[in-house]
């Protein structure tokens, strides 16, 4: 993921406590004047919650137009019914209980609706079904319907927030990675949502386009099957934070004797945008934040925080390199783009941090550096590949094949009040098409191993 320009349903205390900090401390965004109303399905909603950044987005329009862009992308999709059934079923539930189950079974609806659209297994709507933008904005819509709410029981902010968690998890998929048991090869991957939404709130993310392709895809080759399933990452540093990377990937890493076990993968991978024509295989992962704005406009310099109650090596790496089978990838011969390792780091060698005169660029790390940036950058799209590979070697799977894809840019119509044009979708077709080809090559290399 370039820099922008400017399965859990039970819940720890610890993620209980830290949701409860955060939500305090002002990382939730002031709420902003709005360009429109937001119509619900129910009577049950207040004004005046503090919004997040994301969420006030929802009611503006594109340029040149007045209907809110995150409605049309919704309607576009058919998921307003989707979103709609939500909004009604909350203002009717009478309990803790009930409430809960509804809100990760709404989650739950939209990610799966969101994948079988993806495949073709759903029709409804007219918008292209590789576009990753329904799935956002309406759950940012649900997202922000939930934290309007007003139940008719009592309920704390240390509850809504865990509902908004559970609600988070259920519609990213993390949930419902499940893989068959037997002598299958297992790759658990991720995209990100859309981001860079200042610029323009029509962009798409090829990566989350291509984790909606993958979830769930059956692949037959020579040496078994492979089995994928993917997870979609949200673009702050706060869920960072809060352990969603490793909440998605860790309970497939860890042994059977750790609490949070559901099994083991042979694959990792973190799939994200980068620059226009790009297909790299990242050498490195970088354990720095480069201080680049989030979704929610947060910013955040330093180092990578801890993964807390998940094993990681101590101390924490500053510099992690992939252990993809890069040149199966290479060589698996995809279009139209170019595929390539992509070394490079930029460290501060070791004894001068934080000097800045001190920083250097290099093609690796050197002995005892501390790590500035890696190859793919220091925003959220390296902390994905840090987070997920500190994690497989914190379990002791040295060898197990992790890394991180970058993947080509989209171009976007002329007109920057257009949704999409034919010219637009292909061009996204042709990167998820080869995103999945590629992940399908990493597969069939495990599957030999």
């Amino acid at each position: 993921m370039r820099r922008p320009t400017f399965g859990r349903t039970a819940l720890t205390a610890v993620n209980l406590v830290t949701i409860a900090a955060l939500a305090g401390s002002g990382l939730v965004a002031d709420r902003q004047p709005e360009t429109a109303e937001v119509p619900r399905a129910g009577d049950c909603y207040a004004e005046g919650a503090t919004l997040t950044v994301e969420e006030q987005r929802i009611t503006q329009p594109l340029p040149g137009q007045s209907e809110p862009a995150a409605r049309q992308f919704i309607e576009a999709a058919g998921f307003d019914r989707i979103v709609e059934r939500f909004e009604r079923q909350l203002c009717r539930v009478s309990g803790l209980g009930p409430a809960e189950a509804t809100i990760r079974d709404a989650g739950a609806e939209l990610w799966q609706a969101a994948v079988e659209r993806a495949q073709g297994e759903r029709h409804s709507g007219t918008i292209d079904p590789y576009d990753d933008r329904p799935l956002y904005w309406a759950r940012t819509t649900m997202s922000r319907a939930l934290r309007e709410w007003q139940p008719s029981f009592e309920l704390s902010r240390l509850q809504r927030y865990a509902m908004m968690l559970q609600f988070g998890y259920a519609s990213r998929g993390v949930d419902d990675v499940t893989f068959p048991e037997g002598d299958v090869t297992r790759v658990l991957v991720s995209g990100f949502d859309t981001y860079s939404l200042d610029s323009s709130l029509r962009n798409s993310n090829p990566s989350g386009a291509s984790a909606l392709q993958l979830d769930g895809r059956v692949v037959d080759t020579p040496d078994g099957q492979v089995v994928v399933q993917a997870v979609m990452l949200p673009v702050n540093w706060t869920d960072f934070d809060q352990g969603i990377v490793e909440d998605a990937f860790g309970p497939w890493l860890v042994p059977a004797d750790h609490p949070e076990h559901q099994g083991s993968v042979d694959t990792i991978m973190t799939i994200s945008q980068t620059g226009r024509g790009m297909m790299n295989i990242e050498k490195w992962a970088g354990g720095f934040r480069g201080g680049s704005p989030d979704n929610n406009r947060s910013i955040n310099f330093g180092p990578i925080s801890a993964a807390a109650l998940w094993p990681q090596p101590q101390p924490s790496p500053q510099f992690i390199q992939t252990t993809l089978p890069y040149q199966a990838m290479i060589d698996a011969g995809t279009g139209p783009w170019p595929v390539k390792l992509n070394p490079g780091i930029t460290e501060w060698p070791a004894g001068t941090f934080p000097d800045p005169a001190a920083l250097r660029s290099a093609p690796d790390p050197s002995p005892g550096s501390r790590a500035a940036s890696a190859p793919g950058g220091n925003y959220l799209s390296n902390e994905s590949m840090y987070r997920t590979n500190r994690l497989r070697l914190g379990v002791g799977l040295d060898d197990l094949p992790g890394g991180h894809l970058h993947i080509s840019s989209l171009v976007y119509p002329d007109d920057p009040g257009a949704l999409t044009s034919p010219e637009f979708e292909a061009d996204r077709a042709a990167v998820v098409d080869q995103t999945v080809a590629l992940v399908e090559a990493a597969g069939a290399a495990a599957a030999v191993n």
